[in-house]
């Protein structure tokens, strides 16, 4: 019995290592000073609400779908479409690898996101946020952060 609990215990420790959030106020500070608050007329309220519903701000999150694809980063970028994960045909429409949307550096993954949102659908693109974010009030999104 302690020997499975201990092994409980390990497991746990292992799934809390391999997750990495980034702070709901971090993350907007970042975005802002990507410029993306109004880009293409999407808030930084917009961008916290998409990146919490797909990753729960996990900037390490990696998912697989039905299709044989992946999802990437903290807005679940797919490998099929947009970057290239070396397993699956994909068209890379961003020019990056998939490994690249997992950084806590962020460029790759907002540069592609942008390139997302910039095409048709903008961030109609993403089901969770045309679901639960989009006509919404969203302003609580940026409650407690301060950008300056």
């Amino acid at each position: 019995m302690p020997g499975l609990l201990l092994i409980s215990l390990a497991s746990c420790l292992l799934a809390i290592n391999q997750a990495s959030p980034i702070s709901r106020c971090d993350l907007a500070k970042v975005l802002h000073e990507e410029d993306l608050d109004g880009f293409e007329g999407y808030s930084l309220s917009d961008w916290l609400c998409l990146a919490f519903l797909e990753s729960a701000f996990n900037i390490t999150k990696v998912d697989e779908n039905t299709d044989g694809s992946f999802d990437y980063g903290i807005f679940q970028i797919n490998s099929h479409y947009w970057c290239n994960d070396y397993q699956s045909h994909t068209e890379n429409i961003c020019h990056v690898d998939c490994q690249e949307l997992l950084s806590p550096n962020l460029l790759p993954i907002i540069n592609c996101a942008k390139k997302i949102v910039s095409g048709a659908g903008g961030m109609k693109n993403w089901v969770k946020w045309r679901l639960h974010c989009a006509g919404r009030p969203l302003s609580y999104w940026m409650t407690g952060c301060h950008l300056g």
